[in-house]
């Protein structure tokens, strides 16, 4: 009789469980905080108009919505959404480097909202793909094609795009566990965060450069000063510093939207953070600069710096390499926070702007019909974007992406008390 009772209730334990489960997920799907906000309101109307747009262009085509053609099939969806905003997802593969690989821990406390921006980032650039695909459905070919195109660089980056993101879910995983207080899961995929994050860095040193191969398909369609055979490194280091300057503009919105959600280690050394990844972002600013002096005298176009096209180029080497180098190194003379935040922004929108020439302005430079991308297709980017920052609240809202696992937390708190933390911001004030 004991058998059948125990045989009996396990069913009902575990239908308890899943009702249980299902009540949870219900409460935390519910809005927290103030809906109508001016952003609530501004990005929910990009949203929904998004969807709309998004619907005409899967129900008539890319001609029904975009300026594409045949002289110019990338736009600013592949320019923008895609190669740029791969660039500055790289923050989460060097800080998992730094942090992980190199046991620079100082940078520990920002890992998490990172790798959840990463990975935000690949999910909905990767689906922003989707929507210039001619025929999307052929998106599978890579994956469970009849024949693998082994020496296609699209190819490539199809699978790294792929496996990438699967590691960098395997390196958030923790936090999902915590949410949902699975601790032995949260143990075990912990043992796995090592693994993934040295075969998540393989992966995004690869398709950071792979993306930039894809231009060396087109040597006679890209103008001189941005073509050369060392686009796919000048990508991969552009990404570092793209990278880490993003996380600087990230956590700078995120301490101050989120604050009564940072963990006491994040709260003590967010400045110094900033200023460490200063550091890095001016060392890698310096390579690529370095870089670029090389593409100049290799290739031998010092003529086209006289040019209307080589006046642009001096605009985004001087204005936003340089004069960011300037800007960094004054700010770590001085150790100013502000001018790391500002130099950052200023950092980022030189990213875009050479991401823009490689892919769109500097491609058929020469022709008489240039591409400009339409309202729609602005639109739609915003509305991507808008998704994006609507799923990383959420997630910040719900899962402990910046507070301490319980057992680190106690270690931190032998070490930083909460009343050092509170006369420690009093000072600083």
């Amino acid at each position: 009789m004991k058998r059948k009772d125990n045989d009996i209730g396990r069913p009902r334990k575990a239908l308890r469980d899943v009702r249980e489960f299902a009540r949870f997920l219900a409460s935390e799907m519910k809005p927290k905080g103030k809906i109508w906000t001016p952003f609530n309101i501004i990005s929910g109307t990009i949203i929904v108009v998004g969807i709309a747009l998004i619907a005409i262009r899967f129900y008539k085509g890319l001609g029904a919505v975009t300026n594409l053609s045949q002289d110019y099939p990338w736009g600013i969806w592949i320019g923008f959404d895609v190669i740029t905003g791969v660039a500055f997802a790289g923050g989460a593969y060097v800080l998992t480097f730094v942090v992980h690989i190199m046991k620079f821990e100082k940078y520990e406390p920002i890992v998490r909202v990172t790798v959840l921006n990463g990975f935000l980032a690949y999910v909905f650039y990767a689906g922003a793909l989707l929507l210039d695909l001619g025929r999307p459905w052929n998106v599978v070919n890579p994956i469970i094609g009849n024949s693998f195109g082994l020496s296609s660089v699209l190819f490539l980056v199809a699978w790294h795009f792929l496996l990438y993101m699967i590691c960098e879910f395997l390196e958030f995983s923790p936090a999902v566990a915590e949410w949902l207080n699975w601790e032995k899961a949260r143990r075990v995929v912990e043992k796995m965060t090592i693994g993934a994050v040295i075969f998540g860095i393989t992966l995004s040193t690869l398709h950071q450069s792979g993306l930039g191969a894809l231009f060396l398909l087109a040597p006679a369609k890209i103008h001189p000063l941005w073509y050369s055979h060392y686009i796919p490194v000048a990508f991969f280091v552009s990404s570092i510093f793209a990278g880490l300057s993003m996380v600087i503009i990230e956590s700078t919105f995120t301490h101050k939207i989120f604050h009564d959600k940072i963990g006491n280690r994040l709260r003590a050394s967010h400045d110094d953070i900033l200023l460490g990844l200063a550091k890095g972002c001016i060392g890698a600013l310096f390579a690529y600069l370095f870089l670029k002096v090389i593409e100049l005298v290799h290739g031998g176009h010092w003529d086209l710096l006289a040019t209307p096209m080589g006046y642009w180029y001096l605009v985004e080497i001087l204005g936003f390499v340089v004069l960011p180098i300037f800007l960094f190194g004054v700010a770590l003379r001085k150790r100013s926070v502000r001018l790391v935040q500002f130099t950052s922004f200023f950092t980022a929108i030189g990213v875009v702007l050479n991401r823009l020439n490689v892919s769109v302005i500097a491609f058929k430079w020469y022709a008489p019909v240039r591409y400009y991308p339409s309202w729609i297709e602005i639109w739609v980017t915003l509305a991507v974007i808008s998704m994006e920052l609507w799923v990383f609240r959420w997630v910040i809202n719900r899962m402990p992406v910046f507070k301490e696992h319980p057992e680190e937390k106690e270690a931190m708190d032998d070490i930083i008390p909460v009343g050092e933390v509170v006369r420690w911001k009093a000072s600083a004030s």
